[in-house]
This record gives C-alpha cells, structure tokens and sequence, in this order.
C-alpha cells in the first residue's frame, strides 16, 4: 500500500487463486495438474499465489515521493528531490555567461566529459537563478557553473567550478579534475 496524494493504492496486487487455474488447465487440456507428494502419500493440486506489480504506479510512488515545494530567500520552488541513483539527470553544467567563449568551451568540455558516464544536461539560457530551477524541477541533483574565476590563473579558485546541491541549495567550489569522479560517487 502506498499514500498517494489522491489516497492510499495498492502498488502490487496479490491474488490467491486457489486451485481454480490449474483445475481450469486440466478439464480443458485433459492431463492432470495433481502433484504426487511422495513423502506423505497424497496427490493434490497445487493453489496458485498471483502477485501483480505495474510500473506505470511504481513510478507514479516514486514521482510523488520526490515531490517537494519549499522556500528559499523568501522564494517558492518546485523540486522533485530523487536520489542521485535515480535522477533522470545526473547533473547540470552552466557557463555563467554565453557571451564569453573562453567560458562556453571549458563548460562545454567538462559537459562532454560528464557525458561520457552520465546523462547530463547543458544549459546556457537565461540567468543562472532560473537556471538552477529548471534543474531543480527536472530533479537534478547537482548544478555545477563554469565562471570566471575558474579560468583566472590568478584566482585562489582557479580551475574549480560552483558545485549547487539541489536540495540544500548550498554551493561550494570543487575542482574540475573532481567533478566526474564526485558525481560518479554521488549516484553509486
């Protein structure tokens, strides 16, 4: 049994049907469905226990478990927090601006990198507020932005990126060369 929003359902059905499908079998085929216990000396036929499980309503459970609302800096947000194993996307990666192209390319290789062992998202359109919603409606649970401080050589966060968790909302710098391997861990 599960609690639905709409009521509590079933999500596996589970039917005793006797002896009533064997039996049915065998007067329409014509061979007997008794089974001989030897140890005990009788024949019987066997009851049949039919248990009954759908995806479409485990997946619905799972969709309505990961359902949240909540506020962030006086804000509403719509998320679905899924695990990170079962996250249709495992992450997202941002250029904090388009029109840098020196930004656009170190997103867009840390994106095919991640590609390589995940399904990922890039996402270049609109600020990175909104940005980061989208994702957290879609049930991403890692947001990871290309800046520039990550190409500043001069910068103490040089060659890291602002790594988001969707459900916390914190950020915190990570570097590049962590990233593949921190998502990988965090999905595992």
């Amino acid at each position: 049994m599960f609690k639905f929003p709409f009521g509590v359902s079933e999500l596996e059905g589970c039917a005793h049907r006797g002896a009533y499908d064997l039996t049915q079998h065998a007067d329409a085929s014509g061979k007997s469905m008794e089974y001989a216990d030897e140890e005990l000396k009788i024949k019987y036929v066997p009851h049949v226990i039919e248990p009954s499980v759908g995806v479409d309503r485990c997946f619905l459970a799972v969709l309505c478990s990961a359902y949240a609302e909540d506020v962030v800096n006086g804000e509403a947000r719509t998320l679905l927090r899924f695990h990170p194993r079962v996250a249709p996307i495992k992450a997202a990666v941002f250029p904090l601006v388009k029109n840098n192209q020196q930004i656009m390319d170190k997103a867009t290789e840390l994106y095919k990198k991640l590609q390589r062992r995940h399904n990922v998202a890039f996402d270049a359109a609109g600020n990175i507020g909104r940005r980061y919603r989208r994702m957290d409606e879609a049930g991403t649970p890692f947001c990871i932005t290309v800046d520039f401080d990550t190409l500043d050589e001069a910068s103490p966060h040089f060659n890291t990126v602002t790594l988001r968790e969707r459900d916390s909302t914190e950020q915190r710098r990570i570097s590049v060369d962590e990233v593949v391997g921190f998502v990988t861990d965090a999905c595992e």
